[in-house]
């Protein structure tokens, strides 16, 4: 491959990637049947109206307007009984995870959440772009975590 071929392809996956704002989660358990439990998915965040999860054969769908909670931290003390069901060895890691809670209504206005825990290279822009298309805050769990979450 030329160098002119690489840069060409280099420059189109970096398109691509801009275009496709979010980052790489793994949901560790909420009150969505529809997405499994240690289910790898991206959140999308490009969308206006939209977050969307999308997992390897499905998409989930939920309006902006519909979330009522943003919770980061990094701290697992209150889903460690969560992560212990999705693997033993989660609760034993010394790595510092980032989890973010997404609370919203359905269709039918009963209150839902999603618990994810976000890549470590993701967690700014997503925390940064789900503030700017929900118009809400993310409550942090303590200071650090407000510290990891702002940069």
């Amino acid at each position: 491959m030329s160098r002119l071929s690489f840069l060409l392809l280099f420059a189109a996956a970096v398109a691509l990637g801009a275009s496709e704002r979010g980052g790489r989660v793994v949901y560790i358990g909420g009150t969505v049947d529809a997405i499994r439990t240690g289910t790898s998915a991206f959140l999308r965040t490009g969308d206006q109206d939209y977050l969307m999860v999308a997992m390897d054969k499905s998409l989930m769908k939920v309006l902006y307007e519909r979330v009522n909670l943003l919770e980061y931290g990094q701290q697992a003390s209150r889903r460690l009984a969560l992560a212990v069901l999705v693997s033993p060895v989660f609760a034993m890691s010394k790595k510092r995870r980032h989890f973010l809670t997404v609370g919203f209504t359905d269709d039918e206005g009963r209150q839902n959440a999603m618990v994810f825990v976000v890549d470590k290279n993701d967690i700014r822009t997503v925390l940064a772009t789900l503030e700017a298309r929900t118009g809400r805050k993310v409550e942090f769990q303590d200071e650090e975590a407000r510290r990891a979450g702002r940069g």
